[in-house]
């Protein structure tokens, strides 16, 4: 354990890993393989398929139900989790488990995607005659053109490459990261079929800050404790009920009407004028009038766009009367 004199540069380490070749040429060809192979896939993929896919995705008055073993297993979490979170209802499901019990999950208004680089997989091949007799469509993801799978299955999405990354063409690289990209572009088609817009995303999100801006109102967060004043009143003694107030504004009201707010730039602004006197100026003097409102109704991420518009960092809260009853403050 290093105590608080002790210093380390990563660079110390280099020299003493042993290094064959240059690995970072390894990483690079790695970046380059999958990528052109990516884009081999973009040129390459069976449209018609993807369209019975999706055909099939958007029809399904279940879930979207996705089953893979190993490392397809786990890229086949996140392709749900996609899904799910992008307004089509999914969930996955082990095949192992679905084997001893967990079928009964599965019910005929599902679709399911089967996932195996080789279509060979055994634990997913064993699903297919208990789906085909719930009647459930199925949809596979493959390496296997001429597979068990891709022949049992009403869509097969091909994972089309030359081999895996891996040093060994063994390891699930390449493969997984044509999966992953199969799913995210399936998710993608979805959401641009069925208009999945901002404020659809935050509803399945709202712990995030995106849901937090969409779907929060301002009168839910916005701070009551506002700074009136006259217009007719002293700068010194608006000065004063600025320092006190938390937001360092003051509105200038006469009766319940709002016509101008003083904020601490108004006062820097007004130290320059030449004509600028402490003694006699009063808040109307240096107010800016007709300032930005937003009525309380409004969603924050609607606020922020505002505020950007109008490099503010307060805004005022209005009710339907067009009366100020808060204030946002935000830090940019």
């Amino acid at each position: 354990m290093l105590n608080n004199q002790q210093t380390v540069d990563i660079r110390d380490f280099y020299d003493e890993v042993p290094f064959e070749g240059d690995i970072l040429e390894s990483i690079k060809q790695t970046f380059k393989q999958q990528g052109n192979t990516l884009v081999s896939l973009a040129a390459e993929f069976n449209r018609a398929q993807y369209k019975l896919a999706l055909s099939l995705m958007i029809q399904c008055k279940g879930h979207v139900i996705i089953c893979g073993m190993g490392k397809s297993g786990h890229v086949g979490r996140k392709i749900s989790a996609t899904l799910a979170s992008t307004g089509t209802p999914s969930f996955f499901v082990h095949p192992a488990e679905a084997f001893h019990g967990d079928l009964g999950m599965i019910t005929p208004d599902d679709v399911v995607v089967l996932i195996s680089n080789s279509g060979e997989t055994d634990e997913v091949l064993k699903l297919i005659p208990s789906l085909k007799n719930f009647s459930n469509r199925i949809i596979a993801i493959t390496g296997g053109a001429q597979s068990t799978l891709a022949k049992n299955a009403d869509a097969v999405l091909e994972i089309r490459m030359n081999g895996e990354s891996c040093p060994n063409n063994l390891a699930p690289t390449t493969s997984t990261t044509l999966t992953m990209a199969i799913g995210d572009a399936l998710a993608s088609a979805l959401m641009n079929k069925r208009h999945f817009m901002p404020n659809d995303f935050a509803k399945f999100h709202p712990g995030g800050s995106l849901g937090r801006r969409l779907l929060t109102r301002l009168k839910d967060i916005m701070s009551t404790k506002l700074t009136t004043v006259a217009p007719d009143l002293a700068l010194k003694e608006v000065i004063v009920d600025m320092t006190k107030d938390q937001h360092g504004i003051a509105l200038v009201m006469n009766k319940s009407s709002l016509v101008g707010v003083i904020t601490d730039g108004d006062l820097r602004r007004a130290m320059l004028r030449q004509d600028f006197d402490l003694n006699t100026f009063k808040a109307k003097d240096i107010m800016s009038l007709s300032p930005v409102t937003a009525t309380h109704n409004a969603m924050l991420n609607d606020a922020e766009e505002l505020m950007r518009e109008h490099q503010i960092k307060q805004l005022l809260v209005v009710n339907d009367k067009n009366t100020p009853i808060g204030i946002i403050d935000f830090f940019h």
